[in-house]
């Protein structure tokens, strides 16, 4: 049974059968959800969910591009919402720079910080969204060093991971962890521990191969576990982060399938001993010809 961190049952995609969806999860591998809220009404709504299935909680909070129209007052109110049962976090908070016409990034900064600093007073973890706002995202949060939670469909550099996860982040991965072009959260997984990752959908948006372009649901949340867990990144293992280079140079002139995989591996290490048979013969056997051989072999 999987927990999907992260689906927007508000959505209006879902209208035409929430109620049925949403029964119908646990029966789908699905044991537990949270839905968080964008403003103050799907907020409303993600605790009236929780209160009706018992599988679903609620987080609520004011999404950055939703922020336009805040006012103190608006604390408050999460406040009031954030104290009902199953509420588990505030969220979804964060910033948002990749709209021209979003609200102004100081106006985003005030109302995260008024949200971070409730998360605090009721001990509360966050979820945060950070969309082309890197650096600055980084800059807030590093002011509440007591606040944490997880960095929604995170996309930053491995870099900032690393500095995330030591300040004790979670990092949530989504549908595009699936796509045959990502690369950014596959090198982001590299890093980022097992128990430090949390799986999620985003429904109903960022639909996992093999059902992209349809609408996202949680019972899509199996395809990116399956995906972290294949064992394809293995940069991840420090056993085999070393071969990583020379594993994904030859692992695309293949179709890799656990079936084959063992042959495959056995093929190319023989490529690379007769490589090293080849080479072998050209250098000399004195102290020079020694040194430059096993220069050679430190390169392959």
């Amino acid at each position: 049974m999987l927990f999907d961190t992260h689906a927007h049952y508000d959505d209006e995609a879902f209208d035409p059968d929430r109620e049925l969806l949403l029964e119908s999860l646990p029966q789908r591998g699905v044991a537990l959800v949270l839905n968080p809220g964008c403003d103050l009404d799907s907020s409303r709504k993600a605790v009236s969910y929780a209160a009706a299935y018992p599988h679903v909680y609620a987080a609520v909070g004011i999404h950055p591009e939703n922020c336009a129209g805040f006012v103190p007052a608006d604390i408050d109110v999460l406040r009031e919402l954030a104290r009902q049962p199953k509420v588990a976090a505030i969220g979804e908070i964060g910033l948002d720079y990749y709209w021209a016409e979003n609200p102004p990034r100081k106006l985003q900064q005030q109302v995260l910080r008024a949200q971070l600093a409730l998360a605090r007073a009721l001990r509360l973890p966050v979820i945060f969204h950070d969309r082309e706002a890197h650096g600055d995202s980084l800059a807030i949060v590093r002011e509440f060093p007591d606040v944490t939670g997880v960095f929604h469909c995170f996309s930053g550099s491995p870099e900032m991971a690393r500095e995330l996860l030591k300040m004790g982040w979670y990092l949530g991965f989504d549908g595009p962890v699936t796509y045959k072009n990502a690369r950014r959260a596959p090198e982001v997984a590299a890093v980022t521990p097992l128990d430090r990752m949390l799986i999620e959908t985003d429904s109903p948006y960022m639909t996992p191969v093999p059902y992209r372009g349809k609408r996202n649901d949680s019972g899509y949340v199996r395809l990116v576990a399956e995906k972290l867990a294949d064992g394809s990144n293995l940069r991840a293992d420090e056993l085999t982060a070393s071969h990583a280079d020379w594993a994904e140079a030859f692992a695309k002139n293949y179709t890799i399938t656990k079936d084959n995989a063992m042959e495959i591996v056995q093929k190319e290490t023989g490529l690379v001993f007769a490589k090293v048979l080849e080479h072998a013969g050209v250098y000399k056997r004195t102290p020079e010809g020694k040194e430059a051989f096993l220069r050679f072999i430190e390169q392959i």
